[in-house]
């Protein structure tokens, strides 16, 4: 399903909406009022521009939390570590993100790759969409929320060099579902190649789906590999998704 939150209720007030994967057993992602979970059943090797949590490291779970669009911090690690606190999550093995664009928006695909299993969670918004490569309007300090958050989850074993290649193929993704929809750098009026404050996280669990030993380990995570294939349109559907969602009209496809 791909925008699952648009049309689930929670089953009482104050609990959250939870999605379980089809193909992953025991990983869910739910939806609470502030903010998304995604909750692996296994420890999984990261790698993640996030706030909180970010670079190479072991975690089990991301948080992708809502702020206003006007928020603006100079310690957002700081904000994001109490918000963990305060909801009783593991400070030390959870990346957090942080997202203007309504969690209801959020868009969830998974399939099967070559005996991994490949969860992906987008939220999108284009409003500061941004070319890579031009001259732009940058800044020096503070921190606005992430626009386009991506949250990747791998069931299978893959190398470490494998993991950069999944980030580059699902970065490429979703610059391709950018300008297939037409995005434009807000300055510029040139193809965007994503936004100002783009973030994403990769993990993977080393075992399968189910916790035994993977039967194969996935070298690579290109575009010409099955693993690479899945991740890469699993991020392009779910940008779009989720981008839909909220309302964005494309420009018109360029294919």
């Amino acid at each position: 399903m791909a925008t699952p939150f648009l049309h689930m209720d929670s089953e009482l007030p104050g609990l959250p909406i939870v999605y379980s994967s089809k193909l992953w057993p025991g990983l869910t992602i739910s939806k609470y009022e502030r903010h998304l979970l995604l909750q692996s059943p296994h420890m999984l090797d990261a790698l993640s521009s996030s706030i909180h949590g970010g670079g190479m490291v072991r975690l089990d779970r991301a948080v992708n939390i809502y702020v206003d669009r006007h928020y603006a911090s100079s310690e957002p690690a700081k904000d994001i570590y109490q918000l963990l606190e305060e909801w009783g999550q593991p400070v030390h093995q959870t990346a957090g993100l942080l997202t203007a664009v309504k969690l209801q928006h959020a868009a969830i695909q998974e399939e099967e790759a070559d005996g991994a299993v490949v969860f992906c969670c987008t939220t999108a918004g284009v409003s500061n969409g941004a070319r890579a490569g031009s001259a732009r309007t940058v800044f020096s300090s503070g921190y606005t929320p992430g626009t386009i958050n991506i949250m990747l989850f791998i069931a299978g074993n893959i190398t470490s060099y494998a993991l950069v290649n999944a980030v580059q193929t699902a970065v490429e993704a979703k610059t391709a579902a950018l300008q297939d929809l037409g995005v434009r750098d807000a300055e510029n009026g040139l193809c965007a190649t994503g936004t100002t404050t783009d973030a994403i996280i990769v993990g993977a669990s080393g075992c399968a789906a189910d916790g035994t030993d993977a039967k194969r380990i996935h070298a690579y995570a290109g575009t010409a590999t099955k693993l690479g294939d899945r991740i890469g349109r699993l991020v392009y559907e779910t940008v779009t998704e989720s981008l839909y969602a909220s309302g964005y009209k494309d420009r018109g496809r360029t294919q």
